[in-house]
């Protein structure tokens, strides 16, 4: 018998019932025991698609039904409230990307959970896309030699959509993920210059970052981009890897496809999304590794179950989120922002 962790899920929008609660009812050693929402149509959805889950009004009746975990996947500007209250319970927590609204409410919310002694992490599921996998192997491997520029962008064509209102605009929903994913691959910044387009919600940003050991990142994110260009660019001393398409586990997500349906077949990109490595006139394909989206919770459930550390640090997103401000500032001031 697989030793299980009873995990609850906070929200039941589109963030909720398509990128967590299948990913949390797949997990072999999670018990999907919960979901907090009180709008009878979500909690009928939650009947539709997880028959037997449970769901309640609050944070706290899910804690007193035995819940030890729990996943917040609201709009952004209630993360600190509802990981607050299940901090209070004593609940390990999981808060969706953005994590905060800024740096200074998430440095506070971690010293807090610190304080209390219960385990916080991020949902930073795009360090388990394939693309971003397969590049951080070329690179260990030193196939790239010494990384001089990253080029990664996030960008659709949605002109009948808005950016999340309450998620504080496009920097913040992909900003948090090309952020991470950049400070992960290169270390720290020191420098930050950023431009914005679409106020309030910046539906269209640039941003430039200066990495301490020398690389520098240029990074793109838009709701309103007619042409998106490659996912990734990376040039090398050696050789620029080309990453075409964004990693498909959220269209797989999206038509209702789950870890636990796919199994080993799950996160697997079809060859004509390989990326290719370039040496001047010359290409050649490489094999993307598989995305692993489905051992986010495993990971979290593992950490409660034997002690093993957390598949994200929280203090990682506070120093993402000092990197974002200053983005926020530099496209203000019209200003390069030191930090």
């Amino acid at each position: 018998m697989i030793e299980r962790v009873k995990f609850g899920l906070v929200g039941y929008g589109s963030g909720g019932r398509v990128f967590h609660a299948p990913l949390i009812a797949s997990a072999l050693n999670v018990d999907f025991v919960g979901v907090v929402t009180t709008s009878p149509e979500r909690r009928a959805q939650v009947a539709e698609d997880h028959p037997g889950v449970a769901t309640f009004d609050s944070v706290a009746a899910l804690a007193e039904a035995g819940a030890q975990a729990v996943a917040i996947s609201t709009p952004a500007d209630s993360h600190a409230t509802l990981a607050r209250e299940a901090i209070a319970a004593g609940l390990v927590t999981v808060v969706d990307k953005p994590f905060t609204l800024d740096a200074e409410s998430a440095r506070k919310l971690v010293t807090e959970a610190e304080t209390a002694g219960v385990p916080l992490t991020v949902y930073q599921n795009r360090r388990w896309d394939s693309d971003f996998l397969t590049l951080r192997k070329l690179i260990e491997k030193g196939s790239l030699g010494d990384v001089r520029r990253f080029e990664s962008r996030m960008e659709r064509w949605a002109p009948d959509r808005e950016p999340p209102a309450a998620g504080g605009g496009t920097l913040l929903d992909f900003g948090s993920h090309l952020v991470d994913q950049a400070v992960q691959l290169h270390g720290p910044v020191t420098r930050v210059h950023a431009e914005m387009r679409g106020a309030p919600l910046d539906d269209d940003f640039f941003i430039a970052l200066h990495h301490s050991g020398g690389v520098e990142s240029h990074l793109w994110g838009s709701w309103r981009q007619p042409g998106p260009g490659p996912r990734f660019r990376v040039t090398g001393t050696l050789s620029t890897y080309i990453s075409p398409e964004l990693d498909h586990q959220e269209t797989l997500l999206k038509a209702g496809k789950t870890p636990a349906k796919l199994a080993d077949r799950w996160g697997v990109e079809p060859e004509r999304n390989w990326g290719h490595l370039h040496r001047g006139a010359t290409g050649a394909p490489v094999e993307s590794c598989r995305g692993r989206w489905d051992t986010f919770y495993p990971a979290v459930a593992e950490s409660i179950l034997t002690g093993a550390p957390l598949p994200v640090d929280p203090w990682d997103t506070v120093r993402n989120m000092e990197i974002l401000d200053a983005a926020r500032q530099s496209a203000t001031t019209g200003v390069s922002v030191t930090l």
